[in-house]
């Protein structure tokens, strides 16, 4: 029976089990699943358990990562399909190719004259249902070749827009050059894109400076493990 893993409680990960990865700073997702999908062939002696997880996160990106083993792989598509949560910072006055932390500033903008008032009126705007165009630095496959290969030699592509809705967003903290909020959006939203846009609706610019996911559906941060805490768990069974 597929089920949340608990600590407590005697797993099994071939039967399936859903674990709620903290994932670190700089990992990338599929990093992740190999290195618990390492560890799980050598405790469960299967060579062939399936390990997956439900909603890529960017490697600057921190936060819950869903981690699916054996048959709890087959909720995986399921999972993905549900709204998430994000905290995010945004950094106003310059813009970056990759629309974050990745890639230096191509262009930078005065932000002196920009007030609270404008800030939360571009806030609010973004909230809705609309068309959004991924970042040219994504991982969305492109005649299988991922786009950010694409990018990164400098060589354009055109990616599809698709319809993502932000149910709300809430202002944390204004502290310019820095807008702390909190994103309650639909799949398949990139909030660096939504970070570019931010900038645009202020006639400046604006990149992805944090990026922190919290929670996905029903599950939450505050149920996950961190990544090393979770191995040293695996190496003592």
């Amino acid at each position: 029976m597929v089920r949340l893993f608990d600590i407590n409680n005697t797993p099994d990960f071939e039967a399936g089990e859903i674990i709620i990865i903290d994932k670190p700073k700089t990992w990338s997702s599929f990093d992740v699943v190999n290195k618990i999908r390492w560890r799980l062939r050598n405790v469960t002696g299967n060579r062939k358990i399936k390990v997956g997880h439900a909603g890529t996160l960017d490697p600057l990106a921190t936060g819950l990562l869903i981690v699916c083993t054996g048959k709890a792989t087959k909720t995986i598509e399921g999972l993905q399909n549900d709204d998430k949560i994000y905290e995010a910072v945004f950094k106003l006055g310059e813009t970056r190719p990759s629309f974050d932390m990745e890639t230096e500033a191509d262009k930078t903008y005065d932000i002196s004259n920009i007030t609270d008032e404008q800030i939360v009126s571009a806030v609010k705007s973004m909230e809705g249902t609309f068309n959004q165009t991924p970042p040219a630095y994504s991982a969305i496959q492109i005649n299988g070749k991922r786009a950010y290969e694409f990018a990164r030699k400098g060589e354009e592509i055109k990616l599809k827009s698709r319809e993502i809705t932000i149910s709300k967003i809430e202002i944390n903290k204004i502290s310019l050059p820095e807008i702390s909020l909190t994103i309650h959006c639909s799949k398949g939203t990139y909030i660096r894109s939504l970070a570019d846009e931010f900038g645009k609706r202020l006639d400046n610019g604006a990149f992805l400076y944090y990026l922190r996911r919290i929670q996905s559906g029903k599950f939450n941060i505050q149920n996950g493990f961190k990544l090393d805490d979770f191995m040293d768990y695996l190496n003592n069974l």
